[in-house]
């Protein structure tokens, strides 16, 4: 068997090994009812206890209060740039802080279906820090202020959550998701692709305040877009990607083992300021971010030389670092290290960062 490499992905991305054994153990036989979870009915008692502990683990991991819905769908963190205005926006109003690529992609979505405005964006420096949100002029008619708190291309995080002046946070928090423990009831809703922290490509969960649950969407919203539909028959009005559900159950189960979200935001800041050390005393290496907004999750970094860049992908690839190229919008390089990556991974990589500097 081939070793395994450190796979910096921005996602789809690691998944701890011990549950990657586990599947891969219940493949053919889930626990003696003679049949892979792959091939079960979603309507079967056996998946239903399958979807119904991995919501209560999340809500465990979480702290979800009783009056926010959790919803496993489909259509990636993408699909919710639609579905947010099409069941939120009841005035026609929504305000968009731009601080990425994502929340760029989410303003010009909801322009479709009403007025969206920029309170604020961070373009200008092409997205190297988080604009200070403490006093922004909200809209009054505003139905929601949206935010991606964690910049997955530029490396940036809110530290702090903006002031919303009372009115509905809604929040993509796909690549900080599980990283570190968060107040559910600072937002009204918020969503995750899980492919970068929790599980496969192909789930997205969503946890919403259930008086923002109605039938009052907008006219013309397909019924798979509506946020009450899902929430009525549990995520499972539809065949769901149960499969992938069912891994993100396995990443709970593991997070809970290892102590919770206090347990992973001690071990993740260790991780990044590993890494976030090794390039401030680097000459050869920087990162372009603004140090108070540094994402914890996905670290990027450029030597200043694009053919050095490449060359430093290149060999990385081949000493088993892999993913390391930056996103192609944005060139140089990214290494995202999510809950799965190890520390092992991290010192590795910053070991092997230092031999080539060495070698330049």
């Amino acid at each position: 068997m081939s070793k395994r490499v450190y796979n910096f992905s921005a996602g789809p991305a690691m998944l701890p090994e011990e549950v990657l054994r586990e599947a891969a153990e219940e493949m053919l036989d889930y626990r003696g009812c003679g049949m892979s979870v792959m091939e079960m009915s979603h309507r079967s008692k056996v998946y239903d206890r399958i979807i119904k502990e991995a919501e209560a683990d999340l809500r465990e991991l979480l702290g979800v209060p009783a009056n926010y819905k959790v919803l496993f769908l489909q259509g990636g963190a993408s699909s919710q740039f639609a579905m947010v205005p099409m069941n939120l926006m009841k005035n026609r109003v929504a305000d968009h802080i731009v601080t990425g690529q994502w929340a760029k992609k989410a303003y010009q979505e909801a322009k479709l279906y009403g007025k969206a405005n920029v309170l604020a964006s961070s373009e200008d420096r092409t997205y190297s820090y988080i604009p200070d949100c403490s006093d922004l002029p909200v809209s009054p008619d505003a139905d929601y202020v949206y935010i991606c708190e964690n910049n997955t291309i530029y490396g940036t995080k809110f530290k702090t959550l903006p002031d919303t002046k009372g009115k509905t946070l809604v929040a993509d928090v796909s690549s900080c998701f599980l990283s570190e423990p968060m107040d559910v009831t600072r937002y009204g809703l918020l969503f995750a692709g899980v492919q970068k922290n929790v599980g496969p490509a192909g789930v997205v969960v969503v946890i919403v305040r259930e008086d923002l649950v109605t039938e009052d969407v907008l006219p013309g919203t397909p019924t798979m877009f509506k946020y009450k539909i899902h929430a009525d028959n549990e995520s499972l009005y539809n065949t769901p990607p149960a499969y992938g559900i069912y891994i993100c159950g396995k990443v709970f189960k593991h997070l809970l083992g290892r102590g919770g979200l206090p347990a992973m935001k001690e071990y993740n800041e260790k991780k990044a300021a590993k890494l976030y050390d090794f390039l401030d005393g680097s000459k050869l290496f920087s990162n372009p971010v603004e140090p108070r907004d540094r994402s914890m999750m996905n670290v990027t970094f450029v030597t200043g030389d694009e053919e050095l860049d490449a060359r430093f992908v290149k060999e990385a690839t081949a000493n088993g670092f892999e993913n390391l190229k930056g996103h192609r919008s944005v060139g140089g390089m990214r290494a995202s290290i999510y809950n799965a990556m190890p520390m092992e991974g991290v010192e590795a990589l910053v070991e092997f960062m230092r031999r080539f500097e060495g070698s330049v």
